[in-house]
């Protein structure tokens, strides 16, 4: 595949083998937040040096929400400014802004299936007390769901908030726990991120999906920024993986501060 008019083939780049990749939520962007110029200037840079790729848990809109600086709505240009983009992490993926074979969750489990665990979902939601309840509570994407016990509408007061609280009451890791009790056949992970919801995806389709999408790109240092690199944390799979170099930040002035050492300074 040729490279776009402006981007250095990796093979021309200082690091030709090195690729980095970020999650995007507490690393890129506070969370649901947009990414800073000083975020967006570092990573321009950083591409001069290497390949970088996003690979984040929510769908592609919500990623480019984040990452599009004055442009929100700019899917193109958040494409155009990442050697690879990993949606639902890498189920929904993109290569030098051309889109790959996607994968399907209620494929993979069956329609029957997948309407019995949402039911389940909703029903448990019904009796769960918490201090707010917003809209969205079940989010269906590509390859996963998303569960928030508040609601993905939430406020950023309320999420903050919810995560306070969430901290003590462990309503996320309950919910988890009876789930895996309920639907143990499905082979399902289940995964807490961000601040007000869990993900819910067939096992081996966590973060570590993406690096399956690098096979054959000659990549052999792949380093992996995240947030929530704790086991049951969305990163803790691809941060821990054998074919990463794991980087656990605790927020996007970390991650800045950590490619400066790393890669820019040098």
């Amino acid at each position: 595949m040729s490279f776009p008019a402006g981007v250095k083939p990796f093979a021309e780049r200082p690091l030709p083998n090195t690729i980095c990749m970020f999650d995007v939520d507490g690393t890129l962007s506070l969370a649901r937040q947009s990414a800073t110029p000083e975020m967006i200037a570092t990573l321009k840079a950083l591409r001069e040096k290497c390949a970088i790729a996003f690979v984040g848990g929510s769908d592609l809109k919500k990623i480019v929400e984040q990452l599009g600086g004055d442009n929100p709505g700019d899917v193109a240009g958040v494409l155009n400014a990442f050697d690879f983009g990993f949606a639902e992490n890498g189920l929904t993926a993109y290569r030098l802004s051309k889109e790959l074979k996607p994968a399907s969750f209620i494929e993979h489990v069956g329609e029957d299936e997948y309407k019995k665990l949402v039911n389940f979902i909703l029903r448990y939601l019904s009796d769960v007390d918490v201090p707010v309840k917003r809209g969205t509570f079940v989010e269906f994407r590509k390859g996963m769901i998303n569960v928030s016990p508040i609601g993905r509408n939430a406020s950023t007061e309320e999420r903050n908030a919810f995560e306070e609280f969430d901290k003590k009451a462990g309503v996320r890791a309950a919910m988890v726990k009876a789930l895996q009790d309920k639907f143990q056949h499905l082979g399902l992970t289940y995964s807490i991120g961000g601040q007000i919801s869990f993900d819910v995806f067939p096992t081996g389709w966590d973060k570590t999906y993406s690096l399956g999408r690098l096979e054959g790109e000659g990549f052999t240092d792949i380093h992996f920024f995240g947030d929530k690199t704790y086991k049951g944390g969305n990163d803790y799979e691809i941060y821990t993986d054998d074919r990463t170099n794991g980087h656990a930040v605790t927020n996007p002035d970390d991650t800045m501060k950590l490619l400066n050492e790393l890669f820019l300074s040098k």
